[in-house]
């Protein structure tokens, strides 16, 4: 993938001046804002059906904002595009699934098992390792994990899912690390939502007479479309660029902070004793992960060069 450096650089310098952090409050900002919007359509669509006209819709979004078929492509670089995008929108529709079957606590503890994995495998000294021992435990505090009703079917159901989630979480991590260093990732990010739609096109059968007899519905998908899935991805592709894997793991963990924040605030949920416990730990392990002064970040480019990922196996 050819990509204009000058541009690149002058789009990215002054996000680059931003603390990773505070994109991420930002970021997890706009997911909860389309979640709210996403949580009123399940009574009349499909819950996977809602996920997959979410990446759809963004798809189409991205093309028009970054216009990818303007740049010069490498097979190589269109394949990493591509399977990120199958992987994203995979994470998407599992993820739908599952809090469809689960309460909302419990998916978002259990998920958080694919960024505690990414942190885990690639984490470098004590300080990382520690700190995603303490954004688990935050995580696991906010979210109230609770099986109610037991084992039932929905539960099992909504577990594989959930689990599936983890998993393509973890994925999304690595590759989207690996698409956000090799160039324009937020154009490769529009190349593989569109891909991913194409693949899973099947699904969008059981909103489609919703959607044709019901503009309002239409336009609450466009909604969480864009503060779902455009806004909080595109700024993800450049704190991946600044920062290593484990570290962007951990700083997932600021998303249900997000959510806390966003319940305090809208809806007047108070958080309590043991949310403001799990907020203090992940914010510990925020300030424990962030890199001393006077050293680079791990696998960061340095100034003025190239990154190139390596080839895909």
């Amino acid at each position: 993938m050819v990509i204009d450096v000058t541009t690149v650089t002058r789009s990215t310098a002054v996000s680059d001046r931003i603390p990773p952090p505070l994109m991420f409050m930002a970021s997890g900002l706009t997911q909860y804002s389309g979640a709210a919007l996403a949580v009123g359509l399940f009574a009349v669509i499909p819950a996977q059906s809602v996920a997959w006209w979410r990446i759809a819709f963004s798809a189409i979004v991205l093309l028009l904002w970054r216009r990818p078929w303007r740049q010069t492509w490498t097979r190589q670089g269109l394949l990493a595009a591509a399977l990120f995008g199958v992987v994203l929108t995979t994470m998407n529709i599992a993820f739908y699934i599952a809090i469809d079957h689960l309460p909302l606590g419990t998916s978002v503890a259990i998920e958080f098992i694919g960024p505690v994995a990414v942190a885990a495998i690639s984490g470098r000294g004590w300080r990382e390792r520690v700190s995603i021992v303490l954004a688990a435990a935050g995580v696991v505090a906010l979210a109230g994990v609770s099986l109610q009703g037991g084992w039932t079917a929905n539960a099992v159901i909504g577990l594989v899912a959930i689990l599936a989630t983890a998993a393509a979480w973890a994925g999304y991590i690595l590759l989207g690390r690996r698409v956000a260093r090799g160039g324009d990732g937020i154009s490769s990010l529009a190349v593989g939502m569109t891909v991913g739609a194409v693949l899973y096109c099947p699904l969008a059968i059981g909103a489609t007479r919703v959607i044709v007899h019901s503009p309002r519905h239409l336009l609450a998908l466009v909604g969480i479309a864009v503060f779902s899935s455009v806004i909080p991805y595109a700024i993800e592709q450049v704190i991946m660029r600044r920062v290593s894997a484990a570290r962007f793991a951990i700083l997932l963990a600021l998303l249900p902070v997000a959510a806390t924040v966003v319940g305090a605030v809208i809806l007047a949920q108070i958080p309590g004793p043991l949310d403001l416990a799990g907020i203090g730990a992940i914010c510990g392990a925020v300030v424990l992960s962030a890199q001393r002064p006077g050293r680079p970040e791990p696998g960061r480019p340095k100034a003025g060069t190239q990154d190139e990922p390596a080839p895909l196996p």
